[in-house]
């Protein structure tokens, strides 16, 4: 009997502790985790001001507008203040003090020039939402209001041109005055002085932060060529994050010296510079946000305790621009911006590809045509390796001489392939020929290749850049197609049939130099050799124009350097036989 009972009391207690342990973790998720979770999500509402814990927005009270519509309404109502300069021109949002509408002035979407500028930053409530925003949070226990994504700032000017300052200034319920003020120079920079002057009678506490935030419809697939996504330079090193490992990751955050920071796309570039300001960290993040992807780049400045009747200021930059390479660095000098140049993407090629780069440009501003440079840089290189190059081709020719001989070798050797390796070995000793002379031309244009299609595809100078006829953009693919005729037939093709003129070039110049060039002792080899100049046709049909007129006039100076070489060796092989 008390055994049963024991065993009753015992079951009883299970059964008490269990319910207990129930209660307990249902209070927990329901007081403690779900108001911790909450508050994590609101942090990461698109618009939101970093930590600022913004308030919710319900999916069904959140509609998005098309660009025009917000601006115009704002403009009209008298809630925007316009800006511009020779380059740029937009409007800063007063609610919330945001420079979220900025028109590129010299860049246009498409190569035709009457098309609409290039859109960079865009306002909230539009589904391509891009902006960047200043203010303060509080970093003390004190009842202090700071102003945030809807504060309506007060404005002394109604527009902003290039050289002049804009005050927005905003006083809070206690007396604090907080003051932004914003100066544009005359090409991408802004300069934003960030000035809190306390009138309140007590000591307030808060911390400066700088945000750049931004909606993409889609996650962008990781590129191999050039990185979009989240950018800084950050304890001396370029940090590079691109959308999709942010989608991974959700939030990475460091506390390194800090020289710059923001968002790279292939052409544009928004980063913040905080210059002298003390940063206490930086955060890339990203949050679901309505069936969209909300990214944002942000740092959050050292607490600093502004005394009654005291002010303190700081000062931080906004580059919102194209990635012009000679802007760059004309900012990283006048600024002491370190590697503001690696904005953009030359690669691990850097050493060749920014070189390949400025002597292009160089030609450019003799010749007044990029495909005319790719041209004269072609011939440049071709010189500058020719001394190697000529070894090497010899090496082909010496090789080409020897085929007789080395077709006579696998004859015998047929059934023997271990002995006809043997016999080839003692045959390129004998003559003193290098079997792999022959690959040198090709390497050494390997690296060059690669750095030469960096520059074509990520340099905002070949963006529409046209060179004779028909190529209107030397940055996309050859537009004429060789199967309706380079467009005598007025057919519409698929893009995998899209194989123009210069790739076909290309593809011919490559044969005709492997003709030149001695055949490989392997069938497998040969056969493949034969075929790729008809598999790069279609590899290279979607590659920049640029890159393929480069490639083919490439090749047809190959061609003329062996026969000029080829034509010296068999003046040397007669002048030899004649003293013999």
């Amino acid at each position: 009997m008390i055994n049963k009972i024991n065993t009753l009391s015992q079951n009883t207690r299970l059964i008490v502790a269990c319910a207990i342990s129930a209660v307990i973790i249902l209070l927990w998720d329901q007081f403690i985790l779900g108001p911790i979770q909450a508050e994590q999500e609101a942090e990461k509402v698109a618009g939101s001001t970093q930590e600022v814990k913004a308030p919710q927005i319900k999916a069904e009270e959140y509609t998005f507008t098309d660009r025009e519509t917000v601006i115009g309404k704002t403009l009209k109502s008298h809630e925007r203040i316009h800006f511009e300069n020779n380059l740029v021109k937009g409007s800063i949002s007063l609610q919330g003090a945001r420079i979220d509408d900025l028109l590129l002035k010299k860049y246009n979407t498409t190569a035709d020039k009457s098309s609409e500028n290039e859109v960079l930053f865009s306002p909230g409530h539009t589904r391509q939402a891009y902006f960047a925003e200043f203010g303060w949070v509080k970093a003390g226990e004190e009842n202090l209001t700071v102003p945030d994504n809807k504060t309506m700032w007060q404005a002394d000017k109604d527009g902003l041109k290039a050289g002049e300052t804009l005050n927005l200034s905003w006083v809070n319920p206690q007396g604090v005055k907080f003051v932004i003020t914003i100066s544009l120079d005359e090409n991408y920079m802004f300069d934003i002085k960030q000035r809190i002057e306390n009138k309140s009678g007590v000591a307030v506490s808060v911390s400066p932060y700088a945000l750049i935030s931004r909606l993409h419809d889609e996650v962008e697939a990781s590129n191999l060529v050039v990185h979009q996504g989240a950018i800084g330079v950050l304890g001396g090193k370029l940090k590079e994050v691109s959308y999709s490992d942010l989608v991974e990751e959700n939030k990475q955050e460091y506390k390194d010296k800090t020289e710059w920071f923001g968002f790279s796309d292939k052409y544009w570039l928004a980063a913040i510079i905080p210059g002298a300001a003390k940063i206490d960290h930086v955060k890339f993040t990203h949050a679901p946000f309505h069936n969209h992807n909300h990214y944002q780049t942000s740092m959050i400045g050292s607490p600093e305790t502004i005394q009654a009747n005291d002010s303190s200021q700081v000062e931080f930059r906004l580059f919102a621009g194209a990635k012009e390479l000679n802007l760059l660095d004309d900012y990283e000098k006048k600024f002491n911006i370190k590697l503001f140049d690696r904005a953009v993407d030359f690669g691990i090629l850097y050493f060749i590809t920014r070189p390949i780069l400025i002597l292009l440009h160089y030609f450019y501003t003799y010749l007044g045509n990029f495909g005319a440079a790719i041209l004269l840089l072609t011939v440049f290189i071709k010189l500058l390796l020719f001394p190697l190059a000529h070894k090497g081709y010899k090496g082909m020719n010496r090789l080409k001489d020897l085929q007789p001989k080395m077709a006579a070798l696998k004859e015998k050797f047929a059934d023997n392939p271990s002995g006809f390796q043997q016999a080839l070995i003692e045959l390129y000793r004998k003559e003193k020929v290098n079997p792999m002379s022959g690959c040198l031309p090709i390497i050494l244009q390997i690296p060059v290749f690669f750095a030469l299609y960096k520059v074509l595809y990520v340099s905002i100078e070949m963006r529409h850049a046209p060179f004779f006829g028909w190529i209107k953009d030397l940055s996309a693919p050859d537009p004429t197609s060789i199967f309706n005729l380079f467009g005598l037939i007025p057919i519409d093709l698929p893009n995998f049939l899209m194989v123009g003129f210069f790739p076909l070039l290309m593809a011919v110049t490559m044969y005709l130099q492997q003709k030149l060039n001695p055949e490989p002792t392997d069938p497998t080899q040969a056969l493949v050799m034969k075929l790729m100049p008809w598999v790069l046709l279609f590899m290279f049909a979607s590659f920049p124009s640029g890159l393929v007129i480069y490639w083919a006039w490439s090749n047809i100076l190959s061609i003329m350097q062996q026969l000029f070489i080829r034509k010296l060796e068999g003046g040397s092989r007669k002048v030899r036989t004649k003293s013999s």
